[in-house]
């Protein structure tokens, strides 16, 4: 029994196959492909040749800063986000010796604490460079070693930036760019081209140089850490023909447009009632693009209208609809009931 019902299963479900594949090839062999055509106008506009990047905001040099003896801070001078110079005191540590010192001398008293802090003097923590202070991990009282890092600090931030192999080509130093934070999304920050990293990355099969991006001015909310989306400007030119990118078919190395004849304008203008035209071609040369607009150099002028090719998948013969592929007769049964009187 259990066998008979599966046999019964497997012939309907090779039925019900049988009958989708014939549904499909139906529809298919009964449709064909509308081509419309749009009319656009070349204008002079401004246009971007970019490439898009993302990256990350990190220090351009981070520093460590360990204190040269292990010891006690006593005053800490810095906070995080101070901006200091070279050879500014950030704080005075005591050594483990003069802290021990110091502590035996409190328990005696006021004039004995004052005695050895004039005779045994602190020692000083100073920046290293002009930057930021980014960390601070230390506190007023805190003891740490000569391996402990007692604040970091960076000269300026960058973006590091992950560029494709296939347009790295097209980075040079001191190129504009442009960064927008994900976190500050509605500013844009003007910054170029510091540094080109001459190793490459490669993760999944995907090859990328780290690309330095530099702010012209650091904005005060930029923050280490942050992600960022990065623009390279490798070209713009303003007030140039363009049209836009999917009007321009490519055929044997050549670059195309469908351009309104002098005619089909006529006839829009009801002065030639003769034949629908609908276009003819003609050669371009073309230069920068943005991937939405390009730039015309030659073989049209500003006012000529392009004709854009725009496809949709239509019915052959809408009669056919009413064929039924199931019926004998290639046709739907027509019903007895009658409309009206």
């Amino acid at each position: 029994m259990k066998g008979k019902w599966l046999k019964w299963t497997l012939l309907s479900l090779i039925l019900i196959i049988i009958i989708v594949g014939i549904l499909y090839f139906y529809n298919q062999k009964h449709k064909r492909l509308d081509i419309t055509y749009i009319e656009e106008e070349l204008v002079r506009d401004n246009i971007e040749e970019t490439i898009l990047s993302t990256g990350v905001v990190q220090p351009k040099n981070r520093l460590e800063i360990k204190a040269p003896i292990a010891g006690r801070l006593e005053n800490i001078l810095v906070k995080e986000g101070d901006i200091v110079r070279k050879g500014q005191i950030l704080a005075w540590m005591s050594s483990l010796e003069r802290a021990a010192l110091l502590d035996s001398a409190r328990a005696r008293g006021t004039e004995e604490l004052k005695h050895w802090e004039d005779l045994y003097k602190p020692v000083p923590i100073v920046a290293p460079m002009n930057g930021t202070i980014i960390l601070r991990n230390v506190e007023n009282g805190q003891t740490f070693t000569v391996s402990d890092s007692v604040f970091v600090m960076s000269d300026m931030l960058t973006v590091k930036a992950q560029v494709d192999e296939t347009d790295i080509s097209q980075i040079v130093l001191k190129q504009s760019a442009r960064v927008v934070l994900d976190a500050y999304s509605n500013e844009t920050i003007m910054a170029y081209v510091d540094k080109i990293a001459f190793d490459a990355k490669t993760v999944n099969n995907v090859t990328t140089y780290v690309v330095e991006v530099l702010p012209t001015k650091i904005p005060p909310y930029m923050k280490s850490g942050m992600t960022a989306n990065v623009t390279f400007i490798v070209a713009s030119k303003e007030n140039v023909l363009t049209i836009s990118a999917e009007a321009i078919k490519f055929q044997d190395g050549k670059k195309l447009v469908m351009l309104k004849s002098k005619k089909d304008k006529d006839k829009d203008k009801g002065k030639d009632k003769g034949k629908d035209e609908k276009g003819i071609e003609q050669l371009i040369e073309t230069g920068i693009t943005d991937g939405k607009s390009t730039e015309v150099v030659s073989g049209l002028s500003e006012g000529d209208i392009v004709l854009v090719a725009e496809m949709k998948i239509g019915v052959k013969d809408p009669s056919s609809q009413k064929k039924n592929p199931f019926s004998l007769f290639g046709k739907r049964p027509k019903s007895n009931s009658k409309g009206g009187k």
